[in-house]
């Protein structure tokens, strides 16, 4: 690198594109790892929660998000959970048929709100919200209370870090790139974004409604995070590449996942756990942003880090010596793999009876 970031930030230079790459990659690296070491050293039941919001936010080349931002985000987790808690369980235990309808239509909702154009962090976290909620649903109320206060403080302590992360590591000031023009995107348009959204919703919905009367759905609280996580994932209309993405994005974050478990066997420490996250968000970070914004294929490289968070963090909890904790392991990278596949499928069957035009495609971003 032709000049220190350091001093480029003391100076008021203008930064490179490739120096500001390199800044956001630290950020991301600094700001998870913090995040999950702090979950991890104070033995958070769902340690895996901070960091992944955490990654979310920092994944993306935003500028530091402001208090007000911050609580937004918070409250698009929260509020689903809370409002779930108080009008959707009641209809788990005496109306399935009304329970059923109401996720759907939640579901739909916030694919909607961001296929429309709307945060796609806002978004993210309101269908994360939903299926947690949707995860817990029928286990006792002491427990779901349990689950849902360990999800209010991940996802304080998650928004904290970013602001961490982004108080060492400011965003730097890039040179403008010569020849390029600011071209404002229209937002997609309805009929778009209501296909977008039922494809997303079709992926999510019977997941969500089997483990929503599933006896021991509080144990699958990461495994729908990762399906809320797919459903965002497929809410595009690049079906030809969305199906392979997402099978891609499971595959690479295990095999991380994997490399990860085998070193914290050798030395199960929270420095070797430290060390390992480390190196993962600098191998994943070029992958995720490159130049003045994204890599082309950064959605699949962040939903692989997430993919190895979500898989690796739960075992963890569990306990490295602990019996049957390698066979929990990879039975849980198992039904990773098994629900990419199913989602790449019923991507693959949308389409072929519900193909996106080419208009609709030119008009869509996420």
């Amino acid at each position: 690198m032709p000049h220190s970031i350091g001093s480029l930030a003391r100076a008021g230079e203008l930064a490179t594109q490739e120096q500001v790459a390199s800044r956001r990659i630290f950020r991301l690296t600094l700001g998870v790892s913090l995040s999950l070491i702090f979950s991890q050293a104070i033995n958070w039941p769902l340690s895996f929660i901070a960091p992944i919001f955490t990654m979310l936010i920092l994944g993306l080349p935003l500028p530091a998000p402001s208090l007000k931002a911050g609580l937004k985000f918070v409250l698009a987790l929260l509020f689903p959970v809370y409002v779930g808690a108080l009008i959707l369980i009641p209809f788990v235990e005496h109306a399935h048929a009304v329970s059923i309808l109401l996720i759907t239509l939640a579901l739909f909702a916030s694919f909607y709100y961001s296929a429309r154009g709307g945060s796609a962090i806002m978004g993210m976290f309101m269908t994360v919200g939903l299926t947690i909620i949707i995860a817990v649903g029928s286990v006792n109320l002491d427990a779901l209370l349990a689950i849902i206060n360990g999800l209010a403080v991940g996802a304080v302590s998650g928004i904290v870090f970013v602001w961490v992360a982004y108080a060492i590591l400011p965003e730097l000031a890039m040179e403008p790139v010569q020849g390029a023009t600011r071209v404002k995107q229209a937002p997609p348009s309805a009929e778009a974004a209501r296909k977008s959204a039922l494809r997303s919703m079709l992926i999510v919905l019977p997941l969500a409604i089997f483990f929503l009367f599933s006896s021991s759905s509080a144990a699958y609280v990461a495994i729908m995070i990762k399906v809320a996580t797919m459903g965002q994932q497929a809410n595009s209309d690049d079906s030809h590449q969305m199906g392979r993405d997402q099978i891609e994005s499971t595959l690479w974050g295990g095999l991380a996942a994997i490399v990860a478990w085998q070193l914290m066997s050798i030395w199960p420490s929270l420095l070797m756990y430290s060390l390992v996250i480390v190196l993962s968000g600098l191998l994943f970070g070029p992958k995720i942003f490159a130049g003045k914004g994204m890599h082309p294929r950064a959605s699949m490289w962040s939903y692989a880090f997430i993919t190895m968070i979500i898989v690796l963090a739960p075992a963890l909890l569990d306990g490295q010596s602990a019996d049957g904790a390698s066979m929990a392991f990879f039975s849980r990278l198992l039904l990773f793999v098994i629900i990419a596949l199913y989602g790449s499928v019923v991507i693959t069957i949308f389409d072929a009876f519900w193909p996106f035009n080419k208009e609709s495609q030119a008009s869509n971003a996420i």
